[in-house]
């Protein structure tokens, strides 16, 4: 069975353009099969969406790890244009995909196939922004969460957007272990948003 974070560009395509409204602008996303959700954005990536907008604490370089079509990162780099945005994922069809909607929407990112983090080693980041693909079983999502502490600068931020009920709190003690710290910023829908911050060891002892 072919899953979205796979490489499936031998699937037959079914190209379609999907609309996003939020805040103050509508977004343009191209879809295909083979790739997650793309008959709509779906609820996970928007109660992320809306809660850093909310929390309004982006720093200067941001990776949205498994970008898929691109969603995430394209909406919150229209949000946050100061912050230099890197869009990472493992599905070429995704990667394309985001590439084009980055242009589509008049965003600048720059698009990296990478196998979790493969694509960014020796980068850090201000923040990693992940709706990880729980359907790529717990090992892949457990190597997402654990490999942003090595990648994360001094202060930097994690926020993560995962279903009660597929994982969030062992997620968020997971999290809890590695970081020292980890909590949740937002419950909706069924979803949970967790956030942890790098900190100094000083501050860990």
């Amino acid at each position: 069975m072919n899953h979205y974070f796979t490489d499936n560009r031998h699937l037959a395509q079914n190209r379609k353009e999907i609309t996003f409204r939020f805040s103050c602008f509508t977004y343009r996303f191209i879809t295909d099969n083979g790739v997650f959700c793309k008959d709509h954005v779906d609820m996970g990536s928007q109660v992320l969406i809306e809660t850093i907008h909310r929390e309004k604490q982006l720093g200067e370089r941001v990776l949205d790890l498994g970008c898929g079509y691109g969603a995430i990162g394209i909406v919150l780099a229209k949000l946050f244009p100061e912050s230099t945005w890197t869009l990472a994922e493992v599905n070429p069809r995704s990667l394309e995909l985001a590439k084009e909607n980055a242009a589509l929407n008049d965003v600048k990112a720059f698009c990296v196939y990478s196998d979790v983090y493969s694509g960014v080693e020796g980068n850090t980041f201000t923040d990693i922004i992940t709706n990880p693909p729980i359907r790529a079983g717990k090992e892949i999502v457990n190597q997402m969460l654990d490999g942003a502490y090595a990648h994360l600068a001094d202060g930097g931020r994690l926020w993560v957007v995962i279903r009660k009920q597929q994982g969030a709190p062992s997620a968020k003690k997971r999290i809890q272990e590695r970081f020292g710290n980890c909590e949740i910023l937002e419950r909706s829908k069924g979803y949970y948003i967790l956030f942890a911050k790098k900190l100094d060891k000083l501050t860990v002892d």
